[in-house]
């Protein structure tokens, strides 16, 4: 195909020039969509149990997200003040994910476990009372609100379609194990849980590195 025939033909031009993006787009999309099917759990890993789920709702409802990333980059800076660098086997049960890069107060990535629950309690009532600085709001009312146990029963039953790997005890027991909590209870329960199972700085191979954040 001569070149000037194609700067003189306009629609073919659009044409051609379509065929190069979706081309280019599909040989990105497409190997990305294997790899994330063959993603595993790292070891201990496994879908939220009743309360922590419900936890992950109100932090997604809340928008918390908005403020907190749940993703430490390979830079030696974020390593040394959070942890080892995120892996993609931490988050194959998040839906949504919660990497990103917007950070208004730290990553919590690695905050399981760094507090108490009193601490994290307090932190949610009134943020200045643990942190003076901080520009958090309060989300105090969450110690009022109960956790729907119906809710959550039926948000497991749908992950499970998904690929989610609950068991048909774990769905059954769901509404009693968030009998009389609160979604402040959740949310510290969800919190507490994240990084637990994360490897120590130094524990992951170059193999394994390459397919870091």
């Amino acid at each position: 195909m001569n070149h000037e025939n194609v700067e003189k033909n306009v629609g073919l031009m659009g044409v051609l020039i379509a065929v190069a993006i979706a081309s280019g787009g599909l040989s990105q999309i497409i190997p990305l969509m294997f790899q994330a099917e063959a993603v595993e759990p790292i070891p201990g890993v496994k879908p939220y149990a009743a309360l922590e789920l419900a936890g992950r709702e109100v932090y997604v409802r809340e928008g918390c997200y908005n403020c907190h990333s749940q993703m430490i980059r390979t830079l030696r800076f974020e390593t040394e003040r959070y942890g080892h660098y995120s892996l993609a086997g931490e988050s194959v049960y998040d839906r949504p994910f919660q990497w990103g890069s917007k950070r208004t107060g730290p990553d919590l990535a690695r905050v399981g476990g760094r507090y108490s629950d009193d601490w994290q309690r307090a932190h949610l009532m009134n943020p200045r009372d643990v942190v003076p600085e901080s520009n958090m709001p309060r989300y105090s009312w969450l110690a009022d609100a109960p956790v729907d146990g119906a809710q959550i029963t039926s948000y497991m039953t749908a992950l499970k379609t998904i690929g989610d790997p609950y068991t048909d005890a774990d769905i059954a027991g769901a509404a009693a194990a968030v009998e009389g909590k609160t979604e402040m209870d959740a949310v510290i329960a969800y919190l507490q849980g994240l990084g637990r199972h994360a490897p120590r700085l130094g524990a992951i191979g170059v193999g394994q590195a390459e397919s870091a954040p």
